[in-house]
C-alpha cells in the first residue's frame, strides 16, 4: 500500500504487523475503539540512522516536515506528588513545558522526564516514544495542530519504524487533552 504522506516503500495497516511494534503500542492497535478504524493506522519501516529531522525528511519525504510530531514524556511535580504525562506537538514547535504543560497538570514544577524513567514507563525505546499505547493513566496533551492534520507522522515505540496516524485518532487516544498553544515556534 501506497502512504498517505512521505515517500515510504510500503505502508502496512498496523494491526497486519503487530510484530514489528513494541508490547504497549501493539496491544493499543490490537484493542483499538474510536471513530477512526485501527486499519487506518499504518506503519513505515524506516532506518534509524537516518533519525536526525533534517536528514529524515530529505530521505523520506519534506512534506514530512510539516507533518511529523514528536512525543515526549514530561514529569509535573506539586507537593512531593510526581505525575507523568505525554505531549504531542508538531516537529516544527517545541512543548511549552513551563506554561501550558505545567497549568494543564496542575503543577508547581514541569520538566521533561529523565529518559530511564520515560522509557521505563512506557515500555518503548527513547526516540521512538508514540502516544499509542502510553499507561491508560496518563494525561496525553495533543496540539490542536496535530489533530487538524490527515495523518500524521509519530513514533512506533521503536527508533526502527513510525506510525502514520490520521490527527483526529490522536484526539480520541486514552486520556487525551486536545490544547491550544501546547507547541510554540
Amino acid at each position: 500500500m501506497r502512504a498517505p504522506i512521505g515517500d515510504f516503500d510500503t505502508a502496512t495497516p498496523a494491526p497486519d504487523c503487530l510484530d514489528e511494534l513494541t508490547a504497549p503500542v501493539a496491544d493499543a492497535v490490537r484493542h483499538w475503539r474510536g471513530g477512526v478504524p485501527a486499519d487506518r493506522i499504518l506503519y513505515v519501516e524506516t532506518d534509524p540512522r537516518w533519525a536526525d529531522t533534517a536528514v529524515f525528511v530529505e530521505h523520506y519525504g519534506r512534506d514530512l516536515l510539516e507533518r511529523s510530531a514528536n512525543c515526549v514524556v514530561v514529569a509535573g511535580k506539586r507537593g512531593g506528588e510526581t505525575t507523568l504525562a505525554a505531549c504531542l506537538v508538531l516537529s516544527t514547535t517545541r512543548v511549552d513545558v513551563n506554561g501550558v504543560v505545567r497549568r494543564q497538570l496542575g503543577a508547581r514544577k514541569a520538566s521533561f522526564a529523565a529518559m530511564d524513567t520515560a522509557t521505563g514507563e512506557t515500555g518503548m525505546e527513547y526516540g521512538g516514544i508514540t502516544p499509542v499505547g502510553l499507561p491508560a493513566d496518563w494525561p496525553v496533551l495533543v496540539d490542536a495542530a496535530v489533530v487538524d492534520l490527515p495523518y500524521v507522522l509519530v513514533g512506533s515505540g521503536r527508533r526502527r519504524g513510525k506510525l502514520l496516524v490520521p490527527g483526529k485518532a490522536l484526539a480520541e487516544l486514552p486520556g487525551a487533552v486536545v490544547l491550544e498553544g501546547l507547541g510554540v515556534a
